[in-house]
């Protein structure tokens, strides 16, 4: 017990310094999943289009900077491409995100050249490759996202996108234009994608076409396991670094599993039970809380009819 102890505290820090990375884009699924309601599976691919365009112009001797600010645009079209595959052809959400990360594969390889690109030699932001610097680096442009999203949603603009999500026919009625609020909202996701994919591009070494493969996954476990902490419920901008901090729970898990002695063959099957598990025990709660009370209600109309009898 002692030596499980001892080396998942010396794997924290790197677990905690990937959380943060994920966390970013876990973000972006909040933007949908949570403001927007909309369930989109664009993420898987636009990750990786993050990834690889921000590889291949640090390749050419682009700024980092400015590679980042590439694969937060490249995944801000991602996010456009499914928003117009749902708005404007009718295509449905789930449907619209599949059509997009199957068209985003092919796009991703012709950007790459090649399945995997290493960044060994190449200056980045985190070309230390240390937790500590992707901790740091990470934490910075997390907290500037939470910032940036907390100022954008308390806009005019904002105010619409989660109107939409919360109730799109009383959006519609108050002359919201539902579908540009939804185009909108899936290019901030997007966009928050592949900055993120940039960032784990940078921090690993490399872009690799199947890096985002189950990153929806992680993301969904992400809002999921932060909104779990009660004290960040209490305000909007407190929710969304939530779910940067359930990114790093979720690696901590993760990290803790596979010390224990966990298949890594098993890891995404590991990861689908959680977020399973935390969908669903909501809604079993509210079914019980249902039963009870219809079984509450039939006893009193039971003990009603006796009294009327007597």
């Amino acid at each position: 017990m002692s030596q499980l102890l001892e080396s998942f505290l010396g794997a924290c820090p790197g677990a905690v310094s990937q959380g943060i990375l994920w966390g970013i884009m876990a973000l972006g699924v909040a933007v949908t999943y949570r403001i927007l309601d909309y369930a989109d599976l664009t993420v898987d691919s636009s990750l990786c289009t993050g990834a690889a365009v921000n590889a291949v112009l640090l390749l050419a001797g682009v700024h980092p900077i400015a590679a980042l600010a590439a694969a937060t645009v490249v995944g801000m079209a991602a996010g456009l491409l499914t928003g117009l595959l749902h708005t404007q052809l009718g295509i449905p959400a789930i449907l619209s995100g599949i059509l997009s990360q199957l068209a985003l594969y092919s796009i991703n390889m012709r950007i790459l050249g090649r399945s995997n690109l290493p960044l060994l030699k190449v200056e980045t932001l985190l070309t230390l490759r240390s937790p500590a610097t992707a901790i740091i680096v990470g934490g910075i442009f997390a907290l500037a996202m939470v910032a940036f999203l907390t100022w954008f949603f308390t806009t005019e603009r904002g105010y619409a996108i989660r109107a939409t999500g919360s109730n799109g026919g009383m959006a519609r009625a108050q002359g919201i234009n539902t579908a540009a609020t939804t185009v909108l909202a899936l290019m901030i996701s997007n966009g928050l994608v592949g900055l993120a994919g940039g960032l784990l591009s940078q921090y690993q070494g490399y872009a690799d076409v199947n890096m985002g493969r189950g990153a929806i996954v992680i993301g969904l476990a992400s809002v999921i396991l932060g909104e779990a902490i009660p004290f960040l419920r209490s305000r909007f901008s407190l929710r969304l670094i939530a779910s940067v901090v359930g990114g790093v729970i979720y690696y901590l898990v993760i990290t803790l599993v596979l010390q224990a002695g966990l298949d890594t063959n098993d890891l995404k099957l590991f990861s689908a039970a959680v977020v399973a598990l935390a969908l669903g025990i909501p809604n079993l709660r509210q079914k019980a809380a249902a039963k009870r009370l219809a079984k509450s209600a039939l006893r009193v109309g039971q003990d009603g009819q006796r009294k009327e009898t007597v």
